[in-house]
């Protein structure tokens, strides 16, 4: 055989590129987007630090509004005739829903019947959870009202609250309110305490011991076992006898079911209203108020023409 040459081949192997030496460099992508959220992250701590208090709420209520709007019901964006919520067709315009800043009562007012009404839903389930309380639900009146909510503890012939024409709570009663009385813990708002009666009289008319004295022993003596049950001292801003003037409607005053115990926890202006009515600075005595002659110019003198 002759010898035949075969050509020679070299192949050579590229190296690949280092990025710094270091063979990768993705580490420094990640790094970058990292400090940049950072930063992000830090403006958007000292933008809320340097806000006040009222945009510290408006921001809130901003990012509660669709379950605020679920639950209390209000207008959804859904409904605006805006197709840009918050500008409106021209950006430019300064009206527009984005510059409608929310009142603040309302808000306040909005969160405090949220609260009212999560309180109103646990005590349901403390009623049913609990078979005493479940047998007793007929005597136990629960509802929303202006001033608050309101939670009325009634009477029956055949199940009386207290012994009869006494303030001595009944079994019964001490474990209604003794149970309730950690529910009402929860939320910051005070209690006004009432005390009713039906209107049979006592002997001696209201001239001694009358339904008057009654009703507020009952009330008082309801207080003390709400705070037996657990109810912090001080929770109570009110406590007040109300006799035979506040029957329920569409009954009659001899009825069993005017014989209740109402407990109302105030909201916020309701509250206030109660401190109002009774705070010195808000009662002046006459003799400190100014004469009508002296801020009024006296009338001349009328001819008499009789």
């Amino acid at each position: 055989m002759k010898n035949q040459s075969h050509p020679i081949v070299v192949v050579k192997r590229r190296k690949a590129k280092s990025h710094g030496g270091g063979g990768h460099g993705s580490w420094k992508i990640a790094y970058a987007d990292f400090m940049t959220a950072m930063m992000a992250f830090f403006l958007v701590m000292w933008l809320i630090s340097i806000s006040s208090p009222k945009e510290l709420i408006q921001i809130a209520e901003y990012f509660r509004t669709p379950l605020a709007t679920a639950v209390v019901g209000g207008p959804r964006i859904s409904n605006s005739d805006s197709p840009i919520p918050g500008g409106g067709d021209d950006v430019t315009q300064q009206q527009g829903e984005v510059n409608k800043q929310p009142n603040m009562d309302e808000l306040k007012k909005r969160m405090e019947t949220n609260r009212l009404k999560r309180i109103r839903g646990e005590l349901d389930q403390l009623i049913e959870a609990d078979p005493k309380l479940r047998a007793l639900r007929p005597h136990l009146k629960i509802d929303l009202v202006q001033e608050g909510l309101r939670i009325q503890i009634i009477d029956s012939q055949n199940r009386p609250m207290f012994k009869t024409g006494s303030a001595e709570v009944e079994p019964y009663m001490r474990d209604i309110l003794r149970g309730i009385a950690p529910v009402l813990n929860e939320i910051p708002n005070k209690i006004s305490l009432s005390g009713h009666t039906d209107d049979y009289p006592y002997a001696g008319g209201e001239r001694g011991y009358s339904n008057w004295e009654l009703s507020a022993d009952r009330a008082n003596a309801s207080r003390r076992e709400l705070v037996i049950g657990g109810l912090s001292e001080g929770k109570v801003l009110r406590v007040v006898g109300m006799a035979n003037t506040m029957r329920l409607s569409s009954h009659g005053g001899d009825d069993a079911i005017n014989r209740r115990i109402s407990l109302l926890v105030l909201n916020n202006q309701a509250e206030q209203a109660i401190l109002n009515e009774n705070a010195q600075s808000q009662n002046e005595p006459l003799s400190a108020l100014p004469s009508p002659s002296a801020t009024q110019s006296p009338t001349p003198p009328q001819s008499d023409q009789r």
